[in-house]
């Protein structure tokens, strides 16, 4: 198919490589851009959240389907296009080269026309729905899994620097848990100290933590004796 891609950032740079390789016939424009849609089935807006609504209004309605990969946006931002709809790929797109890799055979959250679960078909996807009462949830489930698990790598290396290590000594950890989380879920893959309900080791690790540390400590403890206690429920009594 025809598709114009609005955006030149991460995104955009991502899901044009990406589409090329599927096959289909891809023009870029910038955000500011004056974009044509001759002949164009899909004009696909990878622009900032904030610009969503004001590039659409840039354009003429036209018989193509407008549509966005914002993860927190409806179909609302829209307006006042007929056909319209999303699809957010629950993928990290860092850069265009890896990013355009991640998006085959990506999960996509999609909405709104049915072309849009054509694209993903093309690109050896998975398509979810998300309604747009969920659709805010759904993203901030997404910034836990990605954005927030960096955020917890850092907080790692920090920790292994204060011990005079690096996070490359704790990293292989780190992926064996992910394996395991993969291969038997959450609740059956968590190990140490809450598992186990040792609350005097926990306790020796806040004394050992400095102030700065210590409160993420505390939260992520108390998320894993929350799931230590899902699994001792399950128990046959």
């Amino acid at each position: 198919m025809n598709i114009t891609v609005v955006g030149t950032g991460r995104a955009g740079a991502s899901f044009e490589l990406a589409l090329r390789r599927a096959g289909h016939e891809v023009r870029v424009a910038h955000h500011d851009e004056i974009v044509d849609t001759r002949g164009v089935d899909l004009v696909l807006l990878c622009v900032p959240d904030d610009a969503i609504s004001e590039t659409a209004r840039s354009l003429a309605p036209g018989n193509f389907v407008l549509a966005h990969v914002a993860g927190s946006r409806g179909l609302g931002e829209l307006a006042p296009h007929r056909r319209v709809g999303s699809l957010h790929p629950l993928a990290a797109l860092p850069s265009g080269a890896l990013g355009a890799r991640r998006l085959v055979g990506a999960t996509y959250c999609v909405a709104g026309d049915p072309l849009v679960r054509d694209v993903v078909a093309s690109l050896g996807g998975r398509a979810r729905v998300v309604d747009d009462a969920h659709r805010t949830l759904y993203h901030a489930t997404a910034a836990v899994a990605a954005n927030h698990l960096v955020a917890l790598m850092g907080y790692v290396g920090e920790l292994a620097d204060s011990a005079g290590l690096t996070l490359d000594d704790f990293l292989p950890l780190a992926h064996q848990a992910l394996e395991d989380v993969a291969r038997v879920g959450p609740v059956d893959a968590l190990t140490g100290p809450a598992s186990r309900g040792d609350a005097a080791t926990i306790e020796a690790h806040l004394d050992a933590l400095d102030d700065a540390h210590r409160p993420a400590y505390v939260a992520l403890a108390h998320v894993a004796f929350e799931l230590a206690e899902r699994r001792r429920s399950q128990l046959p009594a």
